[in-house]
């Protein structure tokens, strides 16, 4: 694009707001922060319907789109409340590019305004993946990491991203991890997720009373689900604190 057409493109961006995509009810609560920065969010678990949620809130207009929210661990060294700045997700449709300047503010404002918080210790950049179901298993996130390179997983970002290039649009990952890559998940752990991103208790239990023994996995993932938490919320100040999300790329 010649430099004077996105100089003009930038400038039709401004004052609109940063779209979030994210798949979960209480991710969705963490991005939209304080409200002060004025993003959007958009969440939906099932892909049909996040999708239509995106392209509703892109007719509105936005100057970006962010993939915000929780990640698997693909790469054998990162714990639980690992947070990832992607520099490219590895998906569906193939290899998509985040905006290299955009990652690197994000980057920036974690690393600057997070480290009294302690996440900009658990930064890390690299590629992510994106999947259309859970990766349950050790050994298909070993095989995904293996195959890819990616550090994390999510079943989000492929979407955004997609979208994002369709329209010309920046793009940015930030995700934290909460399964780490070595764990299997145990069946419960999926069990209550409905289409719409939130969360039903009686599936769990259910799955919980025709298999007992994953209570002790179960409350394990509750434990990582609270690290991976901590590292969204104290990412959002750092981000609200700093402008970051109000600043895609050329703004």
């Amino acid at each position: 694009m010649p430099f004077s057409t996105a100089r003009s493109a930038d400038a039709d961006r401004r004052g609109l707001p940063v779209i979030v995509v994210t798949g979960m009810a209480f991710e969705a609560r963490i991005a939209r922060g304080d409200g002060s920065d004025g993003v959007e969010v958009v969440y939906a678990a099932r892909a049909d319907l996040l999708e239509r949620a995106l392209n509703a809130a892109l007719e509105r207009g936005a100057a970006g789109i962010v993939s915000f929210g929780t990640a698997g661990g693909l790469a054998p060294d990162l714990e639980p409340g690992a947070l990832i700045v992607a520099d490219a997700v590895h998906g569906p449709f193939g290899r998509i590019e985040t905006d290299r300047p955009w990652a690197d503010r994000i980057a920036a404002a974690v690393s600057a305004a997070g480290a009294a918080r302690g996440v900009a210790a658990r930064l890390r950049r690299g590629p992510t993946a994106a999947v259309a179901a859970p990766l349950i298993t050790a050994a298909d996130k070993r095989a995904l990491h293996d195959s890819t390179g990616a550090l994390a997983v999510d079943m989000e970002s492929h979407i955004a991203g997609r979208i994002a290039a369709a329209h010309g649009l920046p793009f940015a990952v930030c995700r934290t991890i909460v399964d780490p890559a070595w764990r299997t998940l145990p069946p419960a752990a999926t069990a209550g997720l409905r289409d719409d991103g939130s969360t039903a208790l009686w599936p769990i239990l259910r799955e919980l009373l025709r298999q007992p023994s994953q209570l002790g996995a179960l409350l394990q993932l509750a434990a990582d689900a609270r690290a991976a938490k901590r590292t969204l919320v104290e990412t959002r100040e750092a981000l609200g604190e700093s402008g970051a999300l109000r600043m895609a790329a050329g703004n």
